[in-house]
C-alpha cells in the first residue's frame, strides 16, 4: 500500500507538471503562430559572424583586462564575505543547534528567506540609492543574497554530517556550541570547502549581471558593445567571460577531486596538497587583493550620509502600497514570471537529456570523433552558462517578437549551460555496473544508457530541474528588469519613478514567490524520494 501510494502521488504530481508546463507555453505565446520577426535575421547573422572575428587590438585589450580585473575583484570579495558569513550563520540554522526547539530554528531560517527570496541585481539597485557609485554596492550585492544561501546550505552539510562525535561530545556534558564545532564541523569540511568553490564560480556571473546595470566590469563593457553593434567586441568579452568560467571550474573542480580521493601517506606525513594549498593561502589572498583593488572602506557603510540615505529610503517605502489596481498589476506579473521560469527550466532539461550521452565524461576509451563531440558540447554550454540572461535575450530579439517568449528562451539558454554540466554530473556518479553488463552481452551503447542508465537517472535529473526552478524565478526577475515581463519589468518601472511605497510591496510579492516555489519545488523532491 505504501508504494501504490508513492506511485499515485508520482503520477499525480507528473500529471500536474504537464498541466503547469502546457500553461506556460500558452501564456508565453508559443501556440499564438505571431512570434517571429524575419527582419531580424540579418543582424542575428552579423552576430553570429563576430565569433569567428574577436576584436584582438591592443587597445580593446588592455581595456578588457582592466574590466576582467574589476569583475574577479567583485567576485572574490563578495563570495568570500559570502562563505563568511554562511561559516557563522550555519549554527544558527543547524538542527543541531536547536534540538527539539523547532520555533527558533523555524525562524532563523525564515530570517534568511528574505535575503536569499531576491536576485543579487535588485539587491544592487537598492543598495546603489543608499549608497551611491561605491564599490560596496557590487561587493554586498553578491555577499548578501550568497551569504543566507551559503548559511543554509552549510547548515544542511553540517545535519547530513557523521553524528558520531558530535553525540558522544553531548553525552560527555560538552554544550551544543562546542559539539557543533568539534563534532561536526571537521565532519563536514570537505563538503563545505567544495561548495565555497562553487558560490566563487557563481560569484563570477553575478558580477558580469552587477555590470550590466552599471557596477562596472566586463558586465558593463559587454553592455557598452551591445549597444553599440559592436559584434567583434561583444564576442571578445564573451570570451573573456568563458576563460574566467573555465578558471573558476577548473579549481572547484580540482579541490572537489581531492576531497573525494584524498592524498594517500608517505612516510607517517602527508605529502603536500596543492588544492588544499590553492583553498588556504591563495583565495584569502586573492579576497585580500580585491579589497585593496576595489578601495573598499568599512567606513563608507556607517558614515552619516548612509545612514540618512537608509532613513529616507525606509520612511518613502513604509507603509506600502496595497491599493487594488497595485494588488491586480502584482497578480499577473506574478503569473507571467511562473510561465517563464516554467518554460525556461522545460527548455533547460529537456536538452540536457538529449545531450547528456555527450555531457558525461565516458568512463571508457571511446573513439576520436565521440572524445570531439563531447569537449565541443562541453564547451558550448560552458559558454551559454558564462553569457548572462539579459543577453541571449537581446540576441533573441532580433528573430522574436516583443514579448515573455523571448525572456523565457533566454532563461532557457542560460538554464541549458547550468542543467548541462549539473545532469553530466549526476550521471558521472551513478553505478555504471548495469549498462556495463548489458554492454558486455552485446547490447549497444544507446540500448545500454536507455536501459542500464535512464531509470536510475530520472530521480537525480528531475531533482536538479526543482532545484534550477527555484533559480529561474529569481533570475525572471533579472530578465524583467530589461523588459521582458513579469514582476521584474513591473519592479524596473517603479524604480524608475521611485515609486517606493509601490517598491517595498512587490518586493514582498517576490520573495513570497519565491518561497512558494522553494516549497512546491521540496515537496516535490520528497515525493521523489
Amino acid at each position: 500500500m505504501p508504494r501504490l501510494r508513492r506511485a499515485r502521488a508520482r503520477w499525480a504530481w507528473g500529471v500536474g507538471a504537464g498541466v503547469l508546463l502546457l500553461w506556460s507555453l500558452a501564456g508565453a505565446g508559443v501556440f499564438s503562430g505571431e512570434v517571429l520577426n524575419p527582419a531580424g535575421t540579418r543582424q542575428l547573422a552579423r552576430f553570429g559572424a563576430g565569433a569567428l572575428a574577436p576584436d584582438l587590438s591592443p587597445d580593446f585589450l588592455r581595456l578588457l583586462l582592466g574590466s576582467t580585473l574589476v569583475t574577479v575583484a567583485y567576485a572574490a570579495l563578495g563570495a568570500g564575505l559570502a562563505v563568511a558569513a554562511g561559516a557563522l550563520g550555519a549554527p544558527l540554522l543547524a538542527r543541531s543547534s536547536w534540538g527539539r526547539r523547532r520555533t527558533g530554528r523555524l525562524l532563523a531560517r525564515g530570517a534568511v528567506a528574505v535575503p536569499r527570496g531576491l536576485h543579487e541585481a535588485v539587491w544592487g539597485l537598492l543598495l546603489l540609492n543608499v549608497l551611491g557609485l561605491d564599490p560596496w554596492v557590487g561587493v554586498l550585492a553578491i555577499a548578501v543574497p550568497y551569504g543566507a544561501v551559503t548559511a543554509k546550505v552549510f547548515a544542511d552539510l553540517l545535519d547530513e554530517a557523521p553524528r558520531a562525535a558530535h553525540d558522544a561530545l553531548v553525552a560527555a556534558g560538552a554544550g551544543r556550541t562546542t559539539a557543533l564545532l568539534y563534532g561536526l564541523w571537521p565532519q563536514a569540511a570537505g563538503g563545505l570547502l567544495a561548495y565555497a568553490f562553487y558560490r566563487l564560480e557563481c560569484a563570477v556571473r553575478s558580477a558580469v549581471v552587477l555590470g550590466l546595470i552599471g557596477a562596472g566590469g566586463l558586465g558593463y563593457q559587454l553592455s557598452l558593445s551591445f549597444a553599440s553593434l559592436r559584434w567583434d567586441q561583444v564576442w571578445t568579452c564573451v570570451y573573456a567571460l568563458t576563460a574566467l568560467c573555465v578558471a573558476a571550474v577548473v579549481a572547484g573542480r580540482a579541490v572537489r577531486r581531492r576531497i573525494a580521493d584524498p592524498p594517500v601517506p608517505r612516510g607517517g606525513r602527508l605529502h603536500r596538497d596543492r588544492a588544499l594549498v590553492v583553498a588556504g593561502v591563495a583565495v584569502p589572498a586573492l579576497v585580500a587583493w580585491s579589497a585593496w583593488y576595489l578601495a573598499v572602506s568599512p567606513a563608507a557603510l556607517v558614515d552619516d550620509r548612509a545612514r540618512e540615505q537608509l532613513a529616507l529610503l525606509v520612511s518613502a517605502a513604509w507603509p506600502p502600497d496595497v491599493s487594488g489596481p497595485l494588488l491586480v498589476a502584482l497578480a499577473g506579473a506574478a503569473v507571467v514570471t511562473v510561465q517563464t521560469s516554467v518554460v525556461a527550466v522545460a527548455l533547460a532539461t529537456a536538452g540536457a537529456v538529449l545531450l547528456a550521452g555527450l555531457t558525461t565524461r565516458p568512463a571508457h576509451r571511446v573513439t576520436v570523433p565521440r572524445a570531439l563531440a563531447g569537449v565541443l558540447v562541453r564547451t558550448a554550454l560552458l559558454v551559454l552558462r558564462a553569457v548572462p540572461p539579459p543577453v541571449w535575450a537581446l540576441v533573441l530579439l532580433f528573430v522574436l517578437r516583443p514579448g515573455v517568449l523571448p525572456g523565457a528562451l533566454a532563461l532557457g539558454v542560460y538554464t541549458l549551460g547550468v542543467m548541462g554540466r549539473l545532469t553530466g554530473e549526476a550521471l558521472e556518479e551513478l553505478d555504471r555496473r548495469p549498462a556495463d553488463a548489458l554492454t558486455a552481452l552485446g547490447a549497444s551503447g544507446t540500448a545500454a544508457r536507455l536501459y542500464g542508465v535512464a531509470p536510475r537517472a530520472v530521480g537525480p535529473v528531475l531533482a536538479l530541474a526543482l532545484y534550477r526552478w527555484e533559480v529561474a524565478v529569481r533570475d525572471t526577475v533579472l530578465v524583467g528588469l530589461l523588459g521582458a515581463g513579469g514582476l521584474g519589468a513591473l519592479l524596473a518601472l517603479q524604480l524608475a519613478v521611485f515609486d517606493w511605497p509601490a517598491v517595498a510591496t512587490t518586493l514582498v510579492v517576490v520573495v513570497a514567490l519565491t518561497l512558494a516555489v522553494d516549497l512546491v519545488s521540496d515537496r516535490a523532491r520528497a515525493v521523489l524520494r
